[in-house]
């Protein structure tokens, strides 16, 4: 997908290259004194660009309504599947994690994967963690405000439409999966390694992608494989994100809460936490295993699934101290698939609970008034008569 999810409202690891290149990054926050940005153009040029004129108060844009404030959250562990059991060959190991996965997906939507093996994540967040590092002028040669662009670095979460702006840059890469080597020549050629290592990334990603949306199927007893083929010739976007440390980290968000737009996300993060995910009462604070990678459900899931998975709000939290890297990748059907419940899981009477969908329908949202109260799942549920 072009975009990483749906705002419901406006509103922490280290490389291969060892402390060295964090140290870099955290050095250009927000420490030095400087004159306060022009104008909202200087600001949307990006959080790293003004980290780097040496702000030490944040701008106004970026300040939240006292009623939107984070308040601090508990910290809390979230499911765990081991992806060596459920290869495992022992049928008693692998129906065992397979229910575990399948209760994650249905009460929280999000869980961590241990032992994935083939995903090299130091290399990934070191390339990443460059990147940012880049002058801003090498930067902003991938800026854009278009939201469908394949390549895009932008600021904050929807920026040409967020009221209060979110203390976030990100670069944006489709990648195709079934043409991979039709899009990574479009990607960035600085750090040399960029492609390279991106696209290797992604690869592994995809595989592991398909190995858990396999046994989220298999779970929901969806059989046959209509679904994963057209997964395979799906959409695949990766959001590599730098949330710099921040001056008044209790006034602002690295994201507002949001869902995301898609069958599964896999996300990549570094040592410094942020992650927070709303439990339907509160906001938790996602606690990460070291080398784990965070799943989450996505709105499309939620919807074919007709409701048995769950695609929950979650945002991201900053901090005055360090800057925090994260890959989120996004996997779906093609761009051009229209999307609703799974037939198998509409027999014996029961009722669809959502509208289908398609890319048009949600990009449409975004651009309406209808995104500014509620989600774009809000938006797809069907209201069923009281029983």
């Amino acid at each position: 997908m072009a975009i990483l999810g749906v705002a419901d409202h406006s509103s922490s690891r280290s490389s291969s290259h060892g402390p060295q290149k964090e140290q870099q990054l955290t050095s250009a926050t927000c420490k030095e004194p400087a004159a306060s940005p022009e104008s909202s153009k200087e600001e949307l040029k990006g959080v790293r660009h003004l980290c780097e004129r040496g702000i030490t108060a944040l701008p106004p844009r970026y300040v939240l309504p006292p009623s939107d404030r984070p308040a601090p959250a508990p910290a809390r562990g979230i499911p765990v599947i081991d992806l060596g059991r459920l290869r495992s060959p022992v049928a008693s190991d692998r129906a065992a994690e397979l229910a575990a996965m399948d209760a994650a997906c249905r009460d929280l939507g999000f869980f961590q994967v241990v032992n994935h093996g083939g995903v090299d994540s130091a290399m990934m967040l070191d390339v990443a963690r460059r990147f940012f590092l880049l002058p801003q002028e090498e930067r902003e040669r991938h800026m854009s405000p278009d939201i469908r662009a394949p390549v895009r670095y932008g600021t904050s979460f929807n920026q040409l439409n967020d009221g209060v702006l979110c203390w976030r840059d990100f670069l944006k890469l489709l990648c195709n999966p079934a043409k991979m080597d039709d899009v990574v020549p479009s990607w960035p050629h600085n750090p040399a390694d960029l492609r390279e290592v991106m696209s290797s990334y992604a690869r592994a990603n995809q595989r592991l992608f398909r190995e858990l949306i396999s046994a989220a199927l298999e779970a929901m007893g969806i059989t046959g494989g209509g679904v994963l083929e057209e997964l395979d010739n799906g959409t695949q976007m990766m959001m590599v994100n730098c949330f710099p440390a921040c001056p008044e980290p209790d006034l602002t968000l690295g994201m507002p809460p949001h869902s995301d737009y898609g069958f599964l996300t896999i996300l990549l993060q570094d040592q410094v936490n942020g992650l927070e995910v709303n439990d339907g009462q509160d906001w938790l604070l996602v606690e990460p295993l070291p080398g784990a990678l965070i799943v989450n459900v996505g709105d499309h899931l939620e919807i074919f699934s007709n409701g048995r998975y769950k695609s929950v709000l979650h945002r991201v939290r900053v901090n005055s101290t360090r800057s925090r890297i994260s890959v989120a990748s996004l996997h779906s059907l093609p761009s051009e698939r229209v999307i609703g419940p799974a037939p198998e899981l509409l027999a014996d009477g029961i009722p669809r609970r959502y509208l289908d969908t398609d890319l048009a329908t949600f990009l449409d949202y975004l651009s309406s008034a209808e995104g500014k109260h509620k989600t774009f799942l809000q938006s797809r549920r069907i209201t069923l008569p009281s029983s």
